[in-house]
């Protein structure tokens, strides 16, 4: 692929970004810095969620308050805001244009659209969702439902969902299993309540030393596990859940039904031909090493729209967004791309209220711990909990948002 500087200068050179999330304004604050040039963010919503919080808000460990801000209070400074919708991107003409009928032009596009909760891919899974007993941690509204849905449980049947990948973090979804399994043991109800864990994958995670720790938790907390499963339908009126795999099908009943969806791209990115012909999911068709667009070169992409070839996270993007900007930064100035990226990923699980499990990792699955003597940093600790629960949110909302770390 050839790499030709944009003729722009430096302050009349465009850039565009694609999404106000953690991914868009991580890389819009951090464009802004480099001085490569102006910078605007698309973003259609008024509310910026920290998603991370939403399974201690739904596992009851923290108030929905705490992961919510308004978007134009979270804006990195010297970056323009403009409240749109994408309806599609023309990479010839280097325009963007909007669901209001307008049109932005751009010299570098980055997407960071982040991906699609398809609830209406699994059939009856939106009415569950509507019913009291639908939770999920995947959504802002059903985790501040579920903190109280869990709580309150004190007998019967709770049935817990993991998607499948692709997924924006997907192993989150044991994240409020683990929670309200330790608050139900320290009131004593535990021994009444039946919990059911239905994963996509023949182990909790895919990486040896993760499945061990985790495994230790489930045979703890006494879950029953349905692995190799995925959930089919769900009837809301029954409170019957289908999961199988291949021809193998099984009916569960359940009581109160915590769910998260299939996921997939924004469908705009494969309609404007920036997803690969052959991906089914239609993420951006970028280099998975340099975020650089396949066939596009002015255009990036990073975050869960983006096809890194590594489990998602958004402990995953200041990584990203990194490597991105000096590849920018070398692309403007007439020279290749040279920051790889390893597909370094987070998970962190909390596995009870005061203990995470740390999941670090590259994209072939080898542990990566940030502090790299540390070799048993995974281990379920305090001191994990702390960092997940306590310091990461404020990095997040002072540091990660406004690109400055």
């Amino acid at each position: 692929m050839s790499h030709s500087p944009a003729t722009a200068g430096v302050d009349d050179r465009r850039i565009v970004v694609i999404g106000g999330g953690n991914a868009g304004l991580s890389i819009a604050g951090r464009l802004h810095h480099a001085r490569l040039g102006d910078v605007t963010v698309i973003e259609p919503r008024t509310l910026h969620v920290f998603a991370p919080l939403q399974s201690h808000i739904a596992g009851g460990a923290a108030r929905a308050s705490l992961a919510a801000r308004a978007q134009a209070d979270v804006m990195p400074p010297g970056v323009r805001w403009l409240r749109d919708e994408v309806f599609t991107v023309d990479p010839a003409a280097r325009r963007v244009h909007l669901v209001s009928g307008a049109h932005l032009d751009y010299d570098q596009l980055v997407v960071a659209a982040g991906m699609r909760m398809a609830w209406e891919s699994i059939p009856g899974l939106p009415e569950a969702m509507a019913a009291p007993e639908g939770i999920s941690n995947y959504d802002y509204e059903l985790a501040a439902k579920a903190s109280g849905v869990l709580r309150d449980v004190r007998s019967g049947t709770v049935v817990f969902t993991q998607p499948p990948e692709p997924a924006s973090c997907g192993a989150a979804a044991q994240k409020p299993m683990y929670l309200a399994c330790d608050w139900w043991r320290a009131v004593g109800v535990l021994d009444d309540i039946r919990v059911v864990f239905v994963a996509p994958d023949p182990v909790p995670f895919g990486i040896p030393a993760i499945d061990r720790e985790l495994q230790r938790k489930i045979d703890e907390y006494g879950i029953e596990v349905r692995y190799s499963r995925e959930l089919r339908t769900v009837d809301a009126a029954a409170r019957t859940i289908t999961i199988g795999h291949g021809d193998a099908e099984e009916t569960l009943s359940y009581d109160v039904l915590h769910a998260v969806p299939p996921q997939r791209a924004p469908e705009w990115i494969a309609g404007s031909g920036l997803a690969a012909s052959d991906d089914p999911h239609g993420f951006v068709d970028v280099d998975p090493e340099t975020f650089q667009h396949e066939r596009h070169p002015e255009v990036w992409a990073l975050g869960d729209a983006a096809a890194v070839a590594t489990r998602r996270s958004g402990g995953a993007i200041r990584r990203q967004a990194k490597a991105l900007v000096k590849n920018m930064q070398a692309v403007l100035a007439g020279r290749e791309p040279s920051q790889k990226y390893d597909g370094y990923s987070v998970v962190p699980f909390t596995v009870s209220r005061r203990t995470v499990v740390f999941a670090e990792f590259d994209r072939v699955g080898h542990l990566k711990p940030t502090v790299p003597f540390w070799r048993s940093l995974y281990k379920e600790r305090r001191l994990s909990w702390i960092a997940d629960r306590r310091i990461l949110p404020w990095v997040y909302w002072h540091l990660i948002l406004r690109g400055r770390d």
